[in-house]
C-alpha cells in the first residue's frame, strides 16, 4: 500500500450480496438502487457496477451531475434522477439519458422544449407525488393534470412511471406508511380513470423494501440496505442478512506516554488520572470523523479491542487511550468495521451522536481514498 494511511474499503463482494438479498425480498419487483452522495460515500462509480452485475435494472441519483458522472464511466443502465432540477441543467439531463422526476406543468414544458431543440423523442419522464413527507412532489389531485400535461407533450416526452417517498417506513409501528400507500392508491386510481396509463409504479425505499410488502410494487429504490447498514437500528434484526460494505481504516502514526496528571488535546478537555500510553492516528474531522465523537464515548479498534478516544478529534489526527497496553506505530487502527472478533458499525456512531448512519458514511470526505479489494484499481478519483 502507497500513500496515506487513513483510507475507505469497500468490499464489492458485500454491495452484490445485498443486491441479491434484496432483490430476493422484493421480488418480483425490480430493484432500482440509489447511488447518490457518491455512493452514500462508498464510490458511486464502482457501487453502481457492482449493482448491475448483481441484477439491479438501474439507478437513482439526487443531481444530474451525479447522473453525468456515471454516463460518462460508461455505465448504459436506466438512471433516475430523483427531483426536478434546476433549468440550466435541463439540456445535460436530455443529452445524457437521465429519466426526469416531475412534479410541476412548468418543469414538464421546460423539459419537452429542451426535448424538441435537442431532436429528442420519448425522453423518460416519472411523476413524483407527495403523499405524507412534504418535501417535494405533486399534491395528489394535481397528478392527473401533470400526467395529462407528459402525454399532451408527446412525442417528446412518455411518462415512464409514477412514485412518492415513504417518511416512516422505518417506524415499523407507524400508521403513516399505510396511509401513504392508500393515498398512492388513489392517485393511481384516478390517473388510469383519466386514461393515462401511469407505467412502473415504486414507493418503497430499503425500510419499506425490507418491512412493508405492500409498499413493493413494480420497482423498489433501494439505497442504505445495499450498503449493508439498516435504515434503523431498531431493523438490525431484520437486516442481519446484509453485510457492511464499507470499512474505515488508518495506522498508528505516534505513541508516546503521558503522565499521570497531564491532559491532552485542545482545551486540555481529558486529564489522565494515571500514566497511559497515547496512540495518535492520522485521521480527523476533516475526514468526516466527527468532532465530538470522543465525548461520546467513541472508540477504535486496536490489536482486536476498543481502544477510547481521548480528547476532542481535531482537524487532521485523533488520540487513543491504549492504558497499560502497548502498540507500535503502523499497527492497524479501524474506526468503522470489524477487527478480529470486534466491530464497530456506522449505526454505532450514529446512535451515540443522536444521528443515523446515513449521515456517517455520506460525511466521510473526499480526501479519504476509496480502496476496492478484487477491484482492477482503486479509485483514485475519489
Amino acid at each position: 500500500m502507497t500513500g496515506r494511511s487513513s483510507r475507505v474499503i469497500v468490499d464489492l463482494d458485500a454491495i452484490r450480496h445485498n443486491v441479491t438479498r434484496l432483490a430476493r425480498v422484493s421480488a418480483p419487483a425490480r430493484v432500482m438502487v440509489v447511488v447518490k452522495a457518491n455512493g452514500y460515500g462508498h464510490g458511486a462509480v464502482k457501487v453502481a457496477e457492482a449493482a448491475l452485475e448483481a441484477g439491479a435494472h438501474g439507478l437513482c441519483v439526487a443531481l444530474v451531475q451525479e447522473g453525468v458522472e456515471l454516463r460518462r464511466a460508461g455505465i448504459e443502465a436506466p438512471i433516475l434522477v430523483l427531483s426536478e432540477q434546476p433549468r440550466d441543467q435541463v439540456g445535460e439531463l436530455v443529452s445524457h439519458g437521465l429519466i426526469a422526476t416531475a412534479y410541476s406543468v412548468a418543469f414538464i414544458d421546460a423539459l419537452a422544449d429542451e426535448a424538441r431543440r435537442r431532436d429528442v423523442v420519448g425522453h423518460e419522464v416519472h411523476l413524483k407525488v407527495d403523499t405524507g413527507m412534504n418535501r417535494v412532489g405533486a399534491r395528489p389531485d394535481a397528478a392527473v393534470e401533470l400526467g395529462g400535461r407528459v402525454l399532451a407533450r408527446s412525442p417528446q416526452l412518455s411518462l415512464g412511471g409514477v412514485f412518492t417517498h415513504l417518511a416512516c417506513a422505518d417506524d415499523v409501528s407507524s400508521p403513516v406508511t399505510a396511509e401513504q400507500i392508500r393515498r398512492f392508491d388513489v392517485v393511481i386510481d384516478d390517473l388510469r380513470r383519466a386514461g393515462v396509463d401511469p407505467g412502473w409504479l415504486h414507493i418503497a425505499n430499503s425500510a419499506g423494501a425490507i418491512a412493508h410488502p405492500d409498499s413493493r410494487r413494480d420497482m423498489v429504490r433501494v439505497g442504505i440496505a445495499m450498503y449493508g447498514i439498516s435504515p434503523d437500528p431498531s431493523m438490525d434484526e431484520v437486516c442481519s442478512d446484509l453485510r457492511p460494505a464499507l470499512s474505515l481504516v488508518s495506522r498508528v502514526s505516534f505513541v508516546k506516554t503521558v503522565n499521570a496528571g497531564e491532559a491532552i488535546s485542545y482545551g486540555h478537555r481529558h486529564r489522565f488520572e494515571r500514566t497511559t500510553n497515547v496512540a495518535t492516528v492520522p485521521i480527523g474531522y476533516a475526514d468526516g470523523v466527527p468532532r465530538r465523537l470522543s465525548s461520546v464515548g467513541g472508540a477504535v479498534l486496536i490489536g482486536g479491542r476498543p481502544r477510547p478516544i481521548v480528547g476532542v478529534v481535531t482537524m487532521d489526527q485523533l488520540m487513543v487511550d491504549m492504558g497499560d497496553d502497548r502498540c507500535a506505530v503502523g499497527d492497524e487502527v479501524v474506526l468503522i468495521g470489524r477487527q478480529g472478533d470486534q466491530q464497530i458499525t456506522a449505526n454505532d456512531w450514529g446512535t451515540s451522536l443522536g444521528t443515523i448512519g446515513y449521515e456517517i458514511v455520506c460525511a466521510l470526505s473526499a480526501r479519504l481514498r476509496r480502496d476496492y479489494p478484487g477491484a482492477i484499481a482503486p479509485d483514485d478519483s475519489q
